[in-house]
């Protein structure tokens, strides 16, 4: 089974920076960037980031190297992203939200990394092993340097960025990012969703996230104001005001974050949120319950849009307008329809394509497949691969999740292959479970961990978010063995206040986990 996205040319040189210097050109008095009560233009951005880029090739770093960057948001963030890119490097986001033993690691896994751009704040995460440069202690310097461009030819298929991604092994890995990749996704949005220089943008997740880095540069490709949060970590409250007092129009967020600003919204009587035009969301299995009353509203003339996709192929593959879905009982909200020039494939463990409607691995091809882990040799690396489709050879990566093409010809994700866990001889997806415990009266959301006895038997833990008073668990138990076997229903169920979230925004399953363990050593359980 394949999903074809649409075919769009794209220009000869699709270099993602080269749209931001045209609008320099064409609007450099309009506002690029806002951030903590400071403002700067498209000229004055394009400028700073011409001198950055002249000190990096003054010191020999071009094409093909890798300059990491360690700031807070701020327009000094942007200035080393687009000075880097400039240059001909390609960034790679080291975000300070993480401790430093985290950062050192991930250091650790950068193959030939140049130099890192750190801040006095940020500095002292780094540490002493690598070389690093502060922009601001380079200020006096940098102002005798060039304000035009640095003249380096870049091209689409040098790299432009580089994310981490744990993926299901849980050891980071490092999957890069070609020019090409990145135009044709910041392309597809502009075109599909009408994008402009009206198009203001907040970033409200991580700098480390892969979907932050489309956040940060759409609105700079269209030639629209990016407006970024003067926190390291997300303020809900401190977003919702943003939105409030600006012209925004745009936001980019994870799923749970997106529940989190829904939920500020409605308890204040709120309207922010509604009268945007996008939000672009995903990155988990969506609660449609979780903002069903708020779509719902009269006032409510934003664009609600699903999407899929995964950091080895520029974050976004599919894309999903919420307007059009329908929940039924025990049915996911697809993911949509594929990005221009992608391609969705929903193949066995043969590499076979499977049928309408039929559950298989999604694999993606076209130009949003990236270049793969760096410095990467082991058994994960195989999931680039090269199928033939029509005789011609394409590129494809397997994403490891579960999906099917439903009968409207929209892509529904149903988990990871690899999240399945054997219980009691059963194999079940605690997404599964998740979407049962959502549905039910009284629970606000809710996640499922896997625990493994002293016996190492597997069995469920579900954290349970009530939506009002505290809810006794013989009546959650009992209420679920209505809708799933006995054997997928949990074997406890932890009442919690509301579930923890990482740096990216997400349902931080890691710090559940360990909860659980303590939970059951407190209790002295086994």
């Amino acid at each position: 089974m394949i999903l074809q996205g649409k075919r769009v040319a794209l220009p000869s040189a699709p270099v993602v920076h080269q749209r931001f210097e045209a609008h320099a050109a064409a609007t450099p008095d309009a506002v690029a960037v806002r951030c903590a009560g400071r403002q700067v233009t498209y000229a004055e951005l394009d400028a700073r980031a011409n001198r950055f880029a002249h000190h990096l090739t003054a010191r020999g770093i071009g094409r093909g190297a890798l300059v990491g960057i360690c700031l807070d948001y701020s327009v000094d963030l942007v200035v080393a992203l687009l000075g880097t890119l400039k240059a001909g490097a390609a960034y790679v986001p080291f975000d300070p939200a993480y401790p430093a033993a985290r950062l050192k690691l991930l250091l650790g896994q950068v193959p030939g990394l140049a130099l890192v751009v750190t801040s006095p704040a940020t500095a002292g995460l780094v540490g002493p092993a690598v070389e690093t440069v502060d922009l601001e202690q380079l200020s006096e310097h940098l102002a005798g340097l060039p304000v035009t461009g640095p003249g380096v030819p870049v091209t689409g298929d040098d790299l432009c960025y580089a994310v981490f991604t744990s993926g299901s092994t849980g050891t980071p890995k490092l999957t890069a990012v070609r020019h090409r990749n990145w135009y044709n996704l910041l392309n597809w949005l502009t075109l599909e969703y009408r994008l402009d220089h009206r198009s203001g943008n907040l970033v409200v997740s991580a700098f480390g996230f892969d979907l932050s880095q489309r956040a940060l540069l759409t609105p700079l490709f269209c030639g629209a104001t990016q407006h970024l949060l003067a926190s390291r970590n997300f303020d809900p409250a401190m977003a919702y005001r943003t939105l409030d007092r600006h012209g925004i129009r745009v936001v980019h967020c994870a799923s749970s974050t997106l529940y989190l600003l829904v939920d500020w919204e409605t308890a204040r009587g709120g309207a922010a949120l509604a009268r945007l035009d996008h939000v672009l969301f995903g990155g988990e299995p969506l609660r449609v319950e979780r903002i069903a009353d708020w779509a719902r509203r009269e006032d409510n003339t934003c664009t609600l849009l699903h999407q899929y996709g995964v950091a080895e192929c520029t974050d976004v593959a599919t894309s999903y307008d919420l307007a059009g879905y329908r929940p039924g009982d025990h049915d996911i909200a697809p993911v949509g329809t594929p990005a221009h020039n992608t391609d969705i494939h929903i193949l066995d463990e043969r590499m076979r394509g499977v049928g309408p409607g039929e559950y298989g691995e999604i694999c993606i091809s076209g130009a949003g497949v990236g270049a793969g882990y760096l410095g990467r040799t082991g058994p994960e690396s195989e999931r680039f691969t090269t199928v033939e489709i029509d005789g011609t050879p394409r590129g494809l990566y397997r994403t490891g999740d579960r999906g099917r093409v439903n009968e409207d010809g929209e892509l529904v994700v149903a988990g990871r292959l690899d999240a399945q866990v054997k219980v009691r001889g059963m194999r079940i997806d605690p997404a599964d479970v998740e979407r049962a415990l959502g549905r039910l009266a009284g629970v606000r959301e809710a996640a499922v961990v896997v625990r493994y006895t002293g016996s190492g038997d597997a069995e469920l833990i579900a954290f349970v978010v009530p939506a009002g008073e505290e809810l006794a668990e013989h009546d959650v138990r009992v209420r679920l063995l209505e809708t799933l076997p006995r054997n997928m229903v949990p074997a406890r169920f932890l009442t919690i206040s509301r579930l923890p979230l990482s740096p990216h925004g997400k349902v931080d399953r890691a710090a559940l986990a360990d909860r659980c363990e303590n939970h059951y050593a407190d209790s002295g359980a086994v």
